[in-house]
């Protein structure tokens, strides 16, 4: 199996080469996820570290909460990442690469849903995975600024 794995933008203004393959999707039903990605939110977890960036300065931000920020191409308006940067909140940061960017999503397994309180009726995945309540992501998050593993 390949130790790396890429994607980038619709356009290929912005490509990166992922370090290590993960092995997983998760989906988020949130609102802004639903806004930002024009419907459920697929993504990667990977390190903040683990991404290898071309076309960087493409690259836009957008601070879309007091504590996380959205990344997207400047040029086409593709998505690229939901991004908790290391602070308080979590202090290694985290990334949730948009799925849709890879070149090749492989076989993935989808493994949890979050925000499934959110999620609107007709939207429906087969199969059981791990789902968790936005009162779960935030006891989570909370947890994770107390120092404790979420």
């Amino acid at each position: 199996m390949s130790t790396s794995r890429t994607g980038g933008c619709m356009c290929g203004a912005v490509r990166y080469t992922l370090k290590q393959v993960p092995d997983h999707i998760g989906a988020c039903h949130c609102g802004m996820c639903r806004k930002f990605s024009g419907g459920i939110e697929l993504g990667l977890d990977v390190p903040l570290d683990g991404i290898a960036w071309q076309g960087e300065d493409s690259i836009r931000i957008y601070k879309s909460s007091d504590w996380a920020e959205r990344g997207f191409c400047a040029i086409c308006g593709s998505s690229l990442f939901y991004r908790i940067p290391p602070g308080e909140i979590m202090p290694d940061g985290m990334m949730s690469l948009s799925a849709g960017s890879l070149d090749d999503l492989g076989d993935l397994t989808l493994t949890q849903e979050v925000y499934i309180d959110c999620k609107p009726a007709g939207y429906a995945f087969a199969g059981d995975r791990q789902q968790l309540t936005e009162q779960d992501v935030l006891d989570s998050v909370s947890a994770s600024e107390q120092g404790s593993n979420p």
